[in-house]
């Protein structure tokens, strides 16, 4: 059967009753779309309703997928300590689901649930649903940091999972945060939510993978994910799309849609034209590469294809040979950071030598994520931002964040952030990022220092 119909839903809990009733008409419009789905899957009597949603637990390397036979949630946090929800799970869906994703090397599963209640992700909607409708069973799925089009390829491991039974799949997600509430205001929420609004429309999936990481950032979204899993549902189908509501009241936007399986489309094959064109823009920013990129990317190929460090080549210019500074080396695949090591001050005997040695530690030694494939090789670009020597600041009134990095130091802790980052505006941005990534307490005396880089991009 696989999946009879999708729904992209937001998770307001003051929806629910006993929630925030006084605010029950500015989230109208919501409240009607939940009612209108709610009873569409009723009429259609889904054995399962597989729940993505943002807010159950969450790993940077892993799709977690609720374990054991269900759960139960409430709105006590809210203040409706009688609005209560139970859930039963589907174990076969879930196993079925993990053993897909095995299949396609995807990393799911069960470990790690630190808390079994049900989410407000999954419980908003599903409140609703059982207004209508009460037999079925649940799969709980959680976003993940993996990149979109992992999500997406999920999203077909679940389509697959669901062709023996009668599924509804329900991707939970709120729009931009930054409508002026009390997340603040920036300008990126209207281009995201009208852009994602506009995909709910009309089922332009391959529109997804062009909203840009620093978009979705910008906009405080959380629904993204869940939105890549629903589009992964329908790979090579045509789609009936429909948009049920849309609105943004407390600043937050939340938008509600439809979606309905048709024939088989091969034109609609998204994850693949997606990276066709990225790698496509890979070559073409490889083919205008510099000395220092061309050296960074040599450099981690030689190591992952044989093991070994790359010597230093003949014919680099004097500046890369004939200089010792600190360097970063940062790689990116499809347009989103795949590792970054750097060094402050030099600890080679040139420029040459530091971008080697750094741009494998970038590869392959940077613990935030996997180490790089051979089969990633192709797709990865590379920028250099070779350093000035650092220099104390009495104040952060010798800052800017266009021109001079910064350095953080409170005893042994230190944080370092590169200048004329995209979504650091202010200097005292850079500082809590700095702060941060050094551990140090906000409130803690500092040693600030500022540098200069030229940057290779």
């Amino acid at each position: 059967m696989s999946i009879l119909r999708a729904y992209a839903l937001p998770h307001p809990p003051l929806a629910v009753p006993g929630v925030g009733d006084g605010d029950k008409p500015q989230v109208s419009k919501t409240l009607a779309a939940f009612d209108e789905a709610a009873r569409e899957i009723a009429a259609l009597a889904p054995e399962t309703v597989i729940f993505v949603t943002p807010h159950s637990v969450l790993y940077s390397d892993y799709f977690h997928i609720s374990p054991g036979g269900g759960a139960r949630g409430s709105f006590s946090r809210f203040g409706a300590r009688e609005a209560c929800l139970e859930a039963v799970y589907d174990t076969e869906m879930a196993e079925e689901i993990i053993r897909l994703a095995g299949q396609s090397n995807i990393r799911a599963g069960t470990r790690g649930e630190r808390d079994a209640a049900l989410d407000h992700g999954v419980m908003v909607p599903m409140w609703f649903i059982n207004r209508h409708y009460q037999d079925y069973k649940t799969v709980r799925v959680s976003q993940s940091g993996f990149d979109p089009s992992e999500h997406y390829r999920l999203g077909q491991c679940v389509a697959r999972a669901a062709e023996r039974t009668k599924a509804v799949l329900i991707a939970s997600g709120d729009l931009s945060h930054k409508h002026g509430g009390s997340y603040g205001y920036a300008p990126e929420s209207e281009v995201f939510d009208g852009e994602i609004t506009r995909i709910f429309a009309t089922g332009d999936f391959l529109a997804l993978f062009a909203v840009t990481e620093s978009l979705r950032e910008r906009a405080a979204e959380c629904g993204y994910n869940s939105f890549m899993v629903l589009a992964g549902c329908f790979d090579r189908l045509a789609v009936a799309a429909r948009r049920l509501s849309y609105e943004a009241p407390f600043g937050v936007g939340y938008a509600a849609a439809s979606f309905s399986p048709g024939g088989p489309d091969e034109k609609r094959d998204f994850l693949e034209q997606y990276e066709e064109t990225a790698l496509a823009g890979a070559r073409e920013r490889q083919s205008s590469e510099d000395a220092y990129r061309a050296l960074a990317r040599r450099s981690l190929e030689y190591t992952v294809q044989t093991g070994k460090t790359l010597p230093l080549p003949d014919g680099l210019p004097e500046e890369l040979m004939n200089v010792r500074a600190g360097a970063f080396v940062s790689l990116h695949k499809y347009g989103r950071l795949r590792g970054c090591v750097g060094t402050i001050a030099p600890t080679a005997g040139c420029v040459a030598a530091e971008i080697i040695q750094n741009a494998v530690s970038a590869g392959l030694h940077d613990n935030r994520f996997d180490p790089v494939t051979a089969s990633e090789l192709p797709h990865l670009t590379y920028k250099v931002d070779v350093l000035s020597p650092p220099e104390t600041v009495a104040s952060p009134a010798g800052l800017d964040v266009k021109r001079y990095g910064v350095i953080v130091s409170s005893g042994h802790r230190r944080g370092l952030l590169l200048p004329d980052l995209e979504g650091v505006d202010t200097v005292e941005e850079q500082l809590a990022i700095a702060r941060n990534k050094g551990g140090i307490p906000d409130g803690a005396p500092v040693k600030i220092e500022r540098f200069e880089v030229v940057r290779h991009e």
